[in-house]
């Protein structure tokens, strides 16, 4: 692990409280209960050493964006019952992540007890950063445990700021996993190593596809983000989603990639509707066909065959956004076969990292999230440390 970050094994943690910084920023359904849990099990093993030691865990997380203050859907309360059946234990709740009320149940906790503190963010002092917030944190717990990989490029109260606070501060298995993965697609990545890049916006991933053409054999654009590829291109791509500003970026990528020796891999057809809706009416057009007042929402089944082909060919694949809308089961098909290609790839032994977000929803919607090398919790976090960029809630633990 980078930056000589000490992990859990590292601490005995028999009559200590560890005050762990989780993400459990899960998705909840109407009701209030939570849909997905893939964040709250991927802590599991990190609370489970601690409990094991004879410890207690005190869990801290931020659910949602609340706007200034508590708002009930944004409660950590919600989540209680998920976490109690993710750890097969009964767990305490604080109303509270700071005050008399988070002192006292804290203090209280006994070897193997689990407290979960109410949502950071009801304070506007977490995001600030603020040392004094971060202080009255600190106050619960012995040792500080970070295993919130998915907030590690904030310089949160809880993620960063905190940890000057403790003589002991170490990550959990989760974030120490997350880093050992991402560094085997960043140092020397068996080839051929293929970036398969989906989503909504180039805008967001500019300079992880700069940094990823120093360093693949293959790059495959699909999602919202082709249509200013194909519109760059002279194509038509009606009501479609186009970032305008960057369609000179987009062309000097495609002469970048050229220069290098990428192989850059655009959609060839496209499914397209009348309307942004699961029961829209739909059609199948060449790259750069799409008539006015239609849209792009899939990529077609030439282009899935396309795309197919290269991702079997490789031996390191990095997967980062949806290559359709696959929330909508009538534009979920390319996404899926990116899965099925992704995860049979990895079965013929290719190392596969899914990179978090709507890649990590999608993989585990389908029921790949197994067949995979590793599913990344967090989507900015990764990218950020992709990027080249140094992530404040590991430096923290240096």
């Amino acid at each position: 692990m980078s930056l000589n970050v000490k992990n859990v094994d590292s601490v005995n943690f028999a009559g200590k409280k560890a005050l762990v910084r989780v993400d459990f920023n899960v998705p909840l359904d109407e009701h209030l209960q939570v849909s997905d849990d893939t964040r709250i099990q991927a802590a599991v093993p990190t609370i489970k050493k601690i409990l094991t030691d004879g410890g207690s865990a005190i869990l801290m997380s931020h659910l949602g964006r609340p706007k200034g203050g508590p708002e009930d859907k944004y409660s950590l309360k919600h989540i209680v019952s998920a976490v109690e059946a993710a750890l097969g234990q009964k767990i305490s709740f604080a109303s509270d992540c700071i005050g008399e009320e988070a002192i006292q149940k804290a203090a209280q906790l006994g070897a193997g007890q689990v407290l979960l503190l109410e949502n950071l963010r009801f304070y506007k002092e977490e995001e600030k950063g603020d040392s004094d917030f971060a202080s009255k944190l600190a106050q619960l717990g012995d040792v500080y445990v970070n295993d919130a990989f998915g907030t590690a490029h904030r310089a949160h109260a809880s993620t960063a700021v905190i940890a000057a606070n403790f003589s002991q501060k170490v990550a959990g298995y989760l974030m120490e996993s997350e880093l050992t993965n991402a560094d085997k697609v960043l140092g020397n990545p068996e080839r051929p190593y293929t970036a398969i890049m989906g989503g909504a916006k180039i805008a967001d991933k500019i300079l992880i596809i700069e940094r990823l053409l120093e360093k693949v054999d293959n790059l495959i654009i699909g999602g919202g983000m082709s249509y200013t590829f194909a519109k760059a291109q002279g194509g038509t791509i009606g009501t479609s989603l186009l970032e305008a500003d960057k369609l000179d970026f987009v062309l000097e990528l495609m002469e970048k990639a050229k220069a290098k020796g990428v192989n850059l891999i655009l959609p060839v057809d496209t499914v397209i509707a009348d309307d942004f809706s699961n029961t829209a009416n739909q059609g199948l057009v060449n790259k750069g066909e799409i008539p006015d007042n239609w849209m792009g929402l899939d990529i077609g089944p030439k282009t899935r065959e396309l795309f197919g082909k290269v991702i079997l060919e490789s031996k390191t694949i990095l997967w980062n956004g949806p290559m359709g809308v696959f929330e909508m089961e009538s534009f979920d098909k390319g996404t899926k076969a990116i899965a099925e290609y992704v995860a049979e790839a990895t079965r013929n032994g290719a190392y596969s990292l899914i990179g978090g977000g709507d890649s990590a929803a999608a993989v585990n919607k389908f029921g790949y999230t197994d067949q995979v090398s590793f599913v990344s919790t967090g989507g900015g976090a990764l990218l950020e440390h992709m990027e080249g960029k140094v992530l404040p809630g590991v430096a923290a633990l240096a």
